[in-house]
């Protein structure tokens, strides 16, 4: 069976304006999945009408339904952010806050609807934080239900207080391409594993 992979970029620009770096570097990453035979979609969280709140419907004029059901169609799910002061961006938090309702919905061996699906993640940034970006998004993602394979980041970060970005560099570095392959080969393969065998249910 074809795999599918949805991405959820992050960043705080709405489509039509300013070039992104959180584009550039999933689209490296959707790049290698299509190479991996994995059909792949993007969604800007920014464009959206993405309501606060965490439940998985907030009523007229919620985005988010349709943007669950994209998720939960895939195997393998992306975020991919900015850092602003440290932090994943506010429009991937607020999406992250949305799948705790995964907590409270499960099949009919209760498991999470979320369970059996791959996530990685991916940082661009002109501050330092990479780390503690990924490992906020990682733990919020395994505690609403997906699994994280090893090395399932890819990220870059400029000179600290600098101005250049990932989307203004001529080439694209080799230790983040190595990264983005890695990436791509990891969230493939476990995937592959858990597409052929569901984790254990309560009955």
């Amino acid at each position: 069976m074809i795999l599918k992979a949805i991405a959820l970029n992050g960043t705080l620009k709405s489509s039509g304006g300013q070039p992104s770096s959180t584009d550039r570097m999933l689209d490296l990453i959707m790049e290698g999945l299509r190479e991996k035979l994995v059909e792949v979609d993007t969604i800007r969280l920014a464009d959206h009408n993405i309501k606060p709140g965490v439940t998985s419907d907030e009523g007229a004029g919620d985005a988010w339904p349709d943007i669950r059901k994209a998720v939960l169609e895939a195997n393998i799910l992306i975020v991919g952010t900015p850092i602003w002061l440290g932090q994943p961006s506010s429009v991937a938090k607020r999406a992250l806050e949305r799948m705790d309702a995964f907590l409270e919905e499960t099949d009919e061996e209760g498991r999470m609807v979320s369970y059996g699906k791959v996530a990685a993640v991916a940082v661009v940034g002109n501050e330092d934080g990479a780390h503690h970006v990924s490992a906020e998004i990682y733990q919020a993602l395994n505690d609403v239900g997906f699994t994280i394979p090893a090395n399932a980041v890819s990220y870059w970060v400029g000179e600290a207080m600098g101005s250049k970005e990932f989307v203004d560099l001529e080439e694209v570095p080799e230790v983040v391409t190595n990264a983005v392959d890695m990436l791509v080969r990891n969230t493939v393969h476990l995937a592959h594993l858990l597409q052929e065998k569901q984790y254990p249910g309560e009955k």
